[in-house]
This record gives structure tokens, C-alpha cells and sequence, in this order.
């Protein structure tokens, strides 16, 4: 039976064993939003991963989610993340970028602020939005929320040809794989949900049409990489940032469906609702399981010893790891041993040097 440790094929991508790292926002790159020297660090510290996702990055100047998270829509930025990939590849790894456009989670404290880009700009519970910046004492807090406005159907084509450049990008500097970011209540996520999205286009209304923009994105990042190297990661039991939804099943059902026809590679079902004490796994299991053909990575309050069993079972392929690999660089070896697990320090997840990012020691050999 397989386990964490028996490898798997991504396509022609052969992966060493099944210990995903999932992307994790740390806000370690600049203002500008350039990747640094610090984040190479890290990721080539955790280069024992089956496969590193990296974290979600903004495929578009709009994409305001938090501060000092990268992007991949400047050349400076571009350059940066080619540094990486190179330094990861050149300790054995592989690695690859979640594409990532908040929408209306977002805040705009420029000179000038804008509204933020959303399906339908509904403003009414802004205060479930989650936006963290640099606050006035340095440190990371939560701000308030920018009010959003609808986008004109010329701007969701021109956010759709963001997502293609943005893969475009990732292809050229060595990139592995790419993930759309479709979870969390995130662009994708906004136009899925009935509440954010009011649209009565081709964009919105029925469930169908509701999930035509996550399609289209993934169909954008499909002409850039093979299918069996593209994915998606989806939350759709959980409402986080306010991407409300009594009756998620239909309209993630006919995604789901629909990219398994196009072949997409692989899916991450985040359990978003575990933070709360919720677990949907099962749930999520149930619906996509039978409908997609792709390799189905789980994620979300999963120990090494369950995801053993998911894994075994045949319930998922992989699994991805989120605090295990904040704070166990050598994740794959602690695991063989059977730990000893490190905890992450949580109140240094987001900006600031690498205390708390790249200062977790690994086990002596």
C-alpha cells in the first residue's frame, strides 16, 4: 500500500514521496511586492518536499491582500522568483507557484485608494474580510478593508489574460507546476459565491456561470503548462472572507467537472473550516473524489499518522502541510523517525527577518 513516502508522478513530474508543502503566506518579500534572498533561503531549507507550493503570489497590481506578499506581474519580480527556482532545482527540489488574486479582499492606504476589483462589489460585511498590512508600530496587523466595485466585463477578460501571464512567467523561469488559488473567499472564490457574485452575464446567475471565471483562468494557465502540471486549490464548504454559500455543491460539482475534461492535474482540497474546530474533509472527499481523475492532494489539521492512512486507503493521493513545515524544515525525516515535531511560533508567521522563518533547526543526522 502506499504511503507518504512512495513517489508519484505528476505527469512526467516524478515526485520523491508525498509530503506536499502548502503555500503559506509569510510576507517575506518587499513592498514592491520582489521576492528576496530571504525567502530563497527558506524554501531551499524545506527542498526535501515531494513538492513545494509556493505561496500565493499576485498575478496583477489590483491584488492587494496583504503587504510584502510577492508577485509575478513586474520584470523585477519575475527575476527574483527565477533566483529561486534555480536555487531550489539546484538542491533537488521542485517547486511550484499558487496564482493569486485577492479581489475584493484587499486594502488600498495609497495616496490615492481605489476600489478594490470584485464580480459584483458588495461591500456589506467587510468586516469578515481578512487583510493584514504593516501596521503603525511595524508590526503586521489586520486592516480595514478597502470597499470594492464591480469589474466590467473587460476587466475580468483582462484579469483572466493576468492569471495567462502570469503562467507564461512561471513557465519561462522554471516553475514545476502552478496552483490556482480558488479557496479562502479569494477572487475565484467570490465569483463562485452566490452572495459576492449578483452578476446577471455570463459571469454570474446561475451556478454555472458562476464558476465560468475560476474555468477560464485555469483554461488561461492550461496554455502555458502541460495539464497534468496545473491545479487548483478550492475551499468550498467554507465561508472565510465572507464568500457566503448555503448550497456550494452545484456550482464547484460542474468546476470540478468541468476541469477534470480538460485534464487538470491535480486538486488541493483545503479544509479552511479546521481552523474553527469544523472539519469537512469527508465532505469535500465525497462530492469530488468520484468526479475527478486527477491527483487529489488534502490539506487542512492533518497529522502524518492520518494522512498515512488517507493515503493508504486510497482517499487521497497526498498531503499538504502547512504549520508542520513552518517549523520542521526536514519534515520527510522527522516524519520517517516518527517525530520530534517543532511548533511553529505563530506570532512571527507574517513579515519581519527570518526569526521565525528560517531559523527552525533541523534534526542532527
Amino acid at each position: 500500500m502506499p504511503d507518504l513516502f512512495s513517489p508519484l508522478a505528476l505527469g512526467d513530474l516524478q515526485l520523491p514521496n508525498r509530503i506536499i508543502m502548502a503555500p503559506l503566506t509569510r510576507s517575506r518579500a518587499t513592498m514592491d511586492r520582489v521576492p528576496t534572498a530571504m525567502m530563497a533561503e527558506h524554501y531551499v531549507q524545506r527542498a526535501g518536499a515531494g513538492l513545494i507550493i509556493a505561496e500565493a503570489t499576485n498575478i496583477a497590481p489590483q491584488s492587494i491582500a496583504w503587504d510584502c506578499a510577492p508577485g509575478i506581474f513586474t520584470q523585477q519580480q519575475i527575476d527574483a522568483w527565477a533566483k529561486i527556482v534555480r536555487a531550489v532545482h539546484d538542491a533537488g527540489g521542485r517547486i511550484a507557484l499558487q496564482l493569486w488574486h485577492g479581489g475584493r479582499v484587499a486594502s488600498d492606504r495609497s495616496a490615492n485608494p481605489q476600489p478594490a476589483l470584485s464580480p459584483s462589489g458588495v461591500n456589506e460585511n467587510l468586516d469578515a474580510i481578512t487583510v493584514w498590512g504593516i501596521g503603525p508600530e511595524g508590526k503586521f496587523t489586520k486592516l480595514k478593508a478597502t470597499e470594492s466595485r464591480a469589474m466590467s466585463l473587460a476587466e475580468i477578460k483582462e484579469t483572466i489574460r493576468a492569471f495567462g501571464a502570469a503562467a507564461r512567467a512561471c513557465k519561462e523561469v522554471g516553475f514545476d507546476a502552478i496552483e490556482l488559488h480558488g479557496a479562502n473567499g479569494y477572487l475565484p472564490h467570490q465569483f463562485l459565491s452566490p452572495f459576492t457574485n449578483r452578476r446577471d452575464d455570463e459571469y454570474g446567475g446561475t451556478p454555472e456561470k458562476r464558476a465560468r471565471f475560476a474555468i477560464e483562468v485555469v483554461q488561461a494557465m492550461l496554455q502555458h503548462y502541460p495539464p497534468a502540471r496545473v491545479g487548483m486549490r478550492i475551499s468550498p464548504f467554507s465561508d472565510y472572507n465572507g464568500a457566503i454559500d448555503p448550497d456550494p455543491e452545484r456550482a464547484f460539482r460542474f468546476l470540478v467537472k468541468t476541469l477534470n475534461d480538460a485534464r487538470m492535474g491535480f486538486l488541493e482540497l483545503a479544509d479552511t473550516s479546521f481552523w474553527y474546530g469544523k472539519f469537512e474533509r469527508s465532505r469535500m472527499l465525497d462530492l469530488f473524489k468520484p468526479i475527478f481523475d486527477g491527483i487529489v492532494i488534502a490539506n487542512g489539521g492533518i497529522e502524518p499518522a492520518q494522512a498515512n492512512d488517507l493515503i493508504a486507503r486510497g482517499a487521497v493521493d497526498a498531503v499538504s502541510f502547512g504549520r508542520l513545515w513552518m517549523a520542521n524544515p526536514d519534515l520527510p525525516e522527522r516524519i520517517r523517525r516518527g517525530g520530534p515535531y517543532t511548533k511553529a511560533n505563530l506570532r512571527r508567521s507574517y513579515g519581519g527577518g527570518p526569526d521565525g522563518y528560517n531559523d527552525y533547526p533541523a534534526l542532527d543526522h
